[in-house]
């Protein structure tokens, strides 16, 4: 590599924060027209250098190098104007913004002085062509999907014409044709001389896309390996150790039906959805973009209304659009925007803890505040929460310890039947398997878990039967023997959702009603990674 090849490197930087040093000395380089995979667990410190080098913090110790000269990112205007541009794994856009006000927030073209809608938005719309997605420029962002909040955040960074692109997560949210769109892009974006440093905790796109791969562990980084390298090693540099088991499900034979819904309807989003669940059992839901999946779960737990249908917990109906009334039959919801929705990110961990459980603790008005703590301290141990203690700033954490921090609060509740919507959606492999103990440890003890996953690997590898949604409705079950990854697919792109099972699929799996134009090229189980 010749010293022109280089656009950034990192050198010895360390960063501490009270009670944690976040990082120890992380060296790091990038080159000119390469993909360079940033590795390691949650809490590695992956989130605090990509905030170094976009100007969020600045380095106790180290250096910073842009084409070969020592730099000062102080802000995020220092780190644009050295042409870095990061897109962070949480978006970062204004709710009451249009689309295309929001990509060029703050760089809008102007005329005579005035703001040029007509071009801002000819601009936002070229842009949103390239990165693949069907919004308009209009669009309010509060009305878009997850999903398409990530390509807009992907079409704000292209708008840049960055040379240093910092991806954090950016699939993590995204459908197997999102995931591919995505991949041409920085492959262009390689093409035009454009480094890019690409974090993601899918092991399977580091070979896919990258060429080289850093990996943090604790704050320090301890290997860099090809992108070539085996997964193993990969996981070995990650934790210090090897995983043997991936999706150490632990199958005991069902009970009782603890969850029954039955004609679950809400006009022109799900229509007739039933199923149950049972006492030690774990029942996936799967389906594409738009199928309806996270729609039915916050209607069983009471978030969102439905129009007809009822929802039965331990043989008892629950009240319709009442969280209350769930929380009562000892329903406990885990959401797929974890910050938006499971967390006050203000509050302490111990808030955090105890925010299930505050209203049976109250007493006469007051709450049991030494007890609570007590149940927050034992928990956040159990669950091996990495903190500086229980008053640390939940926001503060990394993205696997807030999603630990999510569980445990209804850990703490007792809850008889937990519904996990994207439950590692952003988490390293090691913190993926901590959390499917934890559910393996729910069930054992008598649990039922729904578990809506958009990685289709997951949902065949922890699920007890597997149901899939095409539609807005059910249109197969499937048994975890029968589940595979065709078979799955087969339905979730079925154009009739009749309810199938297992048994009428015959030896393939592959249900008799399903189309299956499209499944060729969802093979390896990522068509359905998002909602």
């Amino acid at each position: 590599m010749s010293d022109t090849d280089e656009l950034l490197r990192i050198e010895g930087v360390r960063k501490a924060f009270p009670g944690v040093v976040a990082l120890d000395g992380v060296d790091f380089d990038l080159r000119r027209g390469e993909v360079h995979v940033l590795l390691g667990e949650n809490g590695a410190g992956k989130s605090t250098l990509i905030k170094t080098l976009s100007g969020a913090h600045r380095p106790d110790e180290g250096r910073i190098l842009v084409d070969g000269r020592e730099v000062t990112i102080g802000s995020a205007q220092d780190a644009e104007k050295l042409g870095i541009a990061t897109i962070y794994q949480e978006f970062n856009l204004v709710p009451d913004l249009t689309v295309a006000e929001n990509i060029f927030l703050g760089r809008q073209p102007r005329r005579f002085g005035l703001i040029d809608r007509r071009r801002m938005e000819a601009e936002a719309a070229e842009l949103l062509g390239r990165v693949g997605v069907p919004v308009s420029p209009r669009a309010r962002v509060r009305e878009l999907g997850i999903a398409r909040l990530q390509m807009v955040e992907i079409a704000k960074a292209l708008s840049l014409d960055a040379r240093v692109l910092i991806m954090d997560e950016p699939t993590a949210v995204l459908t197997s044709e999102e995931v591919e769109k995505l991949f041409s892009i920085v492959r262009r974006l390689r093409e035009d001389g454009v480094g890019v440093v690409f974090i993601t905790h899918h092991l399977e796109e580091i070979a896919a896309l990258g060429d080289r791969v850093t990996v943090i562990r604790d704050g320090r980084s301890v290997g860099q390996v090809p992108a070539s390298a085996p997964e193993d090693e990969l996981v070995r540099l990650m934790v210090g150790r090897s995983i043997e088991q991936q999706y150490p499900r632990e199958r005991a034979e069902a009970g009782e039906p603890l969850l029954r819904v039955e004609g679950l309807t809400r006009d022109g989003v799900f229509h007739d959805v039933s199923f149950e669940v049972r006492a030690g059992e774990v029942v996936g839901i799967a389906g594409l973009v738009g199928a309806g999946r996270t729609e039915v779960v916050r209607a069983v737990f009471g978030a969102d209304p439905y129009d007809a249908g009822t929802v039965t917990v331990a043989g008892k109906d629950l009240r319709r659009h009442d969280v209350n009334a769930a929380l009562d039959a000892g329903i406990g919801l885990i959401p797929e925007d974890r910050k938006g929705q499971g967390l006050v990110l203000d509050a302490s961990v111990a808030e955090n803890l105890g925010l299930v459980t505050l209203r049976s603790s109250t007493k006469a008005g007051l709450v049991d505040r030494k007890g609570q703590r007590r149940a927050a301290g034992r928990i956040a141990e159990q669950l091996g929460v990495r903190m500086a203690g229980l008053d640390q700033q939940v926001r503060t954490l990394s993205g696997g310890n807030q999603q630990k921090v999510v569980i445990g609060k209804w850990l703490l509740a007792d809850t008889r039947v937990l519904i996990l919507d994207e439950p590692t959606r952003g988490i390293d492999v090691g913190a993926k398997v901590e959390i499917y103990q934890l559910v393996n440890e729910l069930t054992a003890a008598g649990a039922a878990v729904l578990m809506v996953s958009s990685d289709l690997p997951e949902v065949l590898g922890m699920s007890d039967r597997v149901l899939v949604m095409a539609q807005g409705r059910i249109a197969g079950e499937l048994p975890a023997d029968q589940a595979t990854q065709d078979a799955v697919m087969a339905l979730a792109v079925s154009t009739q959702s009749t309810h199938t099972t297992g048994e009428e699929t015959g030896d393939t799996g592959t249900a008799t009603t399903a189309t299956t134009a499209g499944t060729g090229e969802n093979k390896e189980g990522k068509a359905s990674r998002g909602h």
